[in-house]
């Protein structure tokens, strides 16, 4: 029996630039979002607003159901992505690598030869995520211990590692992978 039309899972995203309205959904789905780091409900009306270009939401029936939080690195030729957030009605359906590739085939990021992001050994579903994406768009991934436990974070928090996938030379070719 098809799906019902009105289903979530059958509906695709709407993936846009954020807006400055946007700050306080993106810091409630956070929020929901463990064990991403909430950061002040500023700070995302900030890289809504400051950093449009190089972060992107979902959107599904008006609400906000996905987040990617981004930038260019000063000085390399690489886009780091701080956080990806999806929310409960949007598991399931490839939505952070649809968001991924959307950001990279950006005019904004496509002079980024690696996308970075720092990850704790143990968050798995953004592992999983990660290395998912690197194999979709046939990229090579490598890590290493960056923010140190101790020495960045005063024991307050894990080691991150920085995560680095290359980047395929010609992404106006990548198609939204799932």
């Amino acid at each position: 029996m098809p799906k019902d039309v009105s289903d979530p899972e059958t509906r695709v995203p709407l993936l846009r630039k954020p807006r400055s309205t946007d700050g306080a959904a993106i810091w409630e789905l956070v929020r929901n979002c463990p064990p991403l780091d909430q950061n002040s409900m500023y700070a995302n009306l900030i890289q809504a607003d400051h950093f449009r270009d190089t972060c992107v939401v979902a959107e599904l029936d008006g609400e906000i159901v996905g987040w990617i939080s981004g930038h260019m690195i000063p000085g390399q030729d690489a886009f780091f992505v701080w956080q990806v957030a999806v929310g409960e009605k949007a598991r399931g359906m490839g939505l952070g690598k649809k968001m991924l590739v959307h950001l990279v085939r950006r005019p904004e990021c496509i002079t980024a030869e690696t996308l970075k992001t720092t990850i704790t050994e143990s968050n798995k579903a953004s592992w999983g995520m990660f290395r998912s994406f690197a194999r979709s768009i046939g990229g090579a991934l490598w890590d290493r211990p960056h923010f140190e436990e101790h020495d960045h974070f005063d024991g307050a928090a894990a080691t991150e590692h920085m995560v680095t996938i290359t980047l395929p030379e010609h992404r106006s070719q990548l198609r939204s992978v799932a």
